[in-house]
């Protein structure tokens, strides 16, 4: 792989970019007082059913004398499919990633700004802080990006810099020193292999290693805004005016990635192998919000101002078509697919939708309606464990 190229500046060598000697240690235990005592999801689901139904038969019963005949109500109209969980956080701090050991779907990190790690090993029932001491030996306050799992294996990256590597599903963990020439900030990382991972930053230098994180090579030859420098003659709309950073980027199960420009007046693709980002005009007249990967392989967009778009095939495409969606006016800011054909829409004010027809149609859900938190982050481990993260600390749990 080369070696990534900055613009306008000599290239930094990819061994100075990452040092070879991680401090190690091992994580304070969160205050056992923070953990309330664990019930498993089924007892609960069932309790809170039992509960619902036995409250509507009563009040039913007391007002039967002024309405009349009345027939109970079943519990489970009454009941969403989300779940809200209270966490133990300050007011103000907006959640940013979630991921659980995959060989322990009980244990689980939840990350977000204010240097905030949240672990559950209840399945997501119950969360305690989290104290990592490595990450709080500086003056500063870290807004955690990403986390991901293979194995026992885990990953965490934040800003300012930090890089956290674990090998005991998050018993301890190692701090990985970082160079200040990095381009960029580093917005995501994926665990790939035993000892692997792929980085990348707002920059679109993406990185990846096989060793634990000792050394790193670049997977691209020039950051982004190289690329545009290059290709700004190519006819992409926009590209004279971009501030060279992502506004969002995700990653597909086989590794391709799609990347909106802070601006949203344009998108990027790469796959493995490429050596350079791929720019791509809009087709839709307003600005993206955030695009990502359908689980047949297609694209999904959405647009400022509530729109969703579908891209036409299962393949990269710039032909999408929009798809009608009840918003209420509120910007849609994610989409989470739990299935091939069951996906999950988030955005504004408590906007929740669902679509059981691989997108073609949705529904509002009115979990959130009463919680006042823009949701932005709709995230599914598997087919019986989601979670949607909101900000001012808002995280629903899916119940199925």
């Amino acid at each position: 792989m080369a070696t990534l190229q900055l613009t306008h500046s000599s290239k930094p060598s990819l061994t100075s970019l990452f040092s070879i000697t991680p401090r190690h240690f091992r994580s304070s235990q969160p205050p056992s007082s923070f953990i309330p005592k664990a019930s498993s999801s089924s007892s609960a689901s069932l309790y809170r059913r039992q509960f619902i139904a036995e409250t509507a038969a009563v009040s039913l019963s007391l007002a039967a004398p002024f309405l009349g005949s009345v027939q109970p109500a079943k519990a489970e109209e009454s009941l969403s499919e989300w779940e809200r969980v209270f966490l133990p956080i300050d007011p103000g701090v907006v959640l940013l990633d979630i991921a659980f050991v995959p060989d322990d779907m009980n244990h689980g990190f939840l990350l977000g700004t204010r240097q905030t790690i949240l672990e559950t090993k209840d399945g997501g029932n119950t969360w305690a802080p989290r104290s990592i001491a490595s990450a709080e030996d500086e003056d500063f306050n870290y807004r955690f990006n990403c986390i991901s799992f293979k194995g026992k294996e885990g990953w965490i990256v934040g800003k300012p810099a930090i890089l956290l590597h674990t090998s005991d599903a998050g018993d301890t963990w190692e701090r990985i020193p970082l160079s200040a020439q990095l381009p960029g900030d580093m917005v995501y990382i994926k665990a790939t292999d035993e000892n692997s991972a792929e980085m990348v930053t707002d920059q679109g230098a993406i990185y990846v290693t096989s060793n634990k994180g000792y050394n790193w090579k670049a997977a691209v030859q020039e950051t982004v805004s190289a690329t545009l420098n290059r290709t700004v003659s190519s006819g992409i709309s926009g590209a004279s005016y971009y501030t060279g950073t992502f506004n969002t980027v995700n990653r597909s199960p086989d590794g391709r990635y799609v990347a909106v420009s802070s601006r949203g007046n344009f998108y990027l693709t790469w796959e493995p192998g490429q050596p350079f980002w791929q720019p791509h005009n809009r087709s839709i007249a307003r600005r993206i919000q955030n695009m990502g990967w359908r689980a047949d392989g297609g694209l999904w967009l959405l647009v400022r101002g509530g729109g969703l778009f579908l891209s036409k095939g299962t393949g990269l495409s710039e032909d999408f078509e929009e798809v009608p969606v009840q918003s209420r006016g509120f910007g849609i800011l994610d989409v989470g697919y739990r299935s091939q054909e069951e996906a999950w829409a988030a955005g504004g004010s408590g906007v929740l939708l669902r679509t059981t027809n691989g997108g073609k149609t949705w529904i509002r859900d009115k979990a959130a309606d009463n919680i006042a938190a823009n949701l932005y982050s709709v995230k599914f481990l598997d087919e019986k464990k989601g979670f949607v993260l909101g900000n001012d600390g808002v995280l629903l749990r899916y119940l199925g």
